[in-house]
């Protein structure tokens, strides 16, 4: 068997060395480890969403000249003529729903048939026994944060919060307590005094009618007081005419 001599053995083990070393090295960097993709968390997701806006609820107009496409105009029995501004931004299915029937023609003739002192007036059904409505179906509540100040137009319902369709309400006087629970949609801005006059009772034994209502951007002129329309003639026949006078 051959023997090598000392220093040929170290000159060996010295070659071999690096060559083991090279091979390890090369195979790391073949396959380097993959570090794991991060995990979404709900967190992540909230902040990537956008915030949803907050609803804007416009200021009161109070000017009769400036928009008036959102002023309803009610004349009344007594005799007086109420303006009301409507708020699209508070409620603008119920204000859609104001002005159709309102240019329909459903409030004219209708009564206040629940009027309760120190507290509202309320109208809208044309039955007048507070169970009517019209024929559109029944809308979804848009409640706001709007107060029901004195003068507060707003919108009478069931029991059902869904459950509003033609009547309406005029506070005369301040009832949080309705604060988002009835769907406020605007205020008087002419002539609450008219609305104090209202006739009270559930029903008046007296009622205050609607005598027309109207949108003001229509320009409908105010009814003349029934008292100076002339009575309609009566017809004459021809036997009255060939009857004997005095007769």
């Amino acid at each position: 068997m051959l023997k090598l001599s000392p220093a040929f053995a170290a000159l060996a083990a010295l070659v071999a060395t690096p060559l083991a070393g090279l091979s390890t090295s090369a195979q790391a960097q073949e396959a380097p480890a993959e570090a794991p993709a991060p995990v979404p968390t709900e967190d992540a997701a909230d902040e990537a969403a956008p915030a949803e806006a907050a609803p804007v609820y416009a200021p009161i107009n109070y000017s009769m000249e400036e928009d008036r496409e959102n002023i309803l105009l009610l004349d009344l029995s007594n005799g007086e003529r109420v303006a009301i501004r409507l708020m699209p931004s508070w409620a603008p299915s119920h204000i859609e729903r104001i002005k159709t029937l309102t240019r329909q023609g459903f409030y004219d003739g209708v009564i206040f048939h629940r009027v309760i002192d120190g507290f509202m007036a309320q109208t809208g059904d044309p039955t007048g026994t507070g169970q009517g409505g019209s024929s559109l179906p029944d809308l979804a509540a848009e409640f706001n944060p709007m107060p029901h100040v004195r003068g507060t137009l707003s919108m009478a319902r069931a029991q059902g919060e869904d459950s509003a369709n033609s009547q309406f309400f005029i506070v005369f006087y301040p009832r949080f307590s309705l604060d988002k629970r009835y769907t406020n949609l605007g205020r008087v801005i002419s002539n609450m005094a008219a609305v104090d006059a209202i006739n009270r009772g559930e029903p008046p034994v007296d009622p205050t009618r609607i005598v027309q209502a109207s949108i003001a951007s229509d320009n409908r002129p105010i009814p003349r007081p029934q008292a100076l329309q002339p009575a309609p003639a009566a017809e004459i026949t021809a036997d009255e005419l060939n009857a004997p006078i005095g007769e």
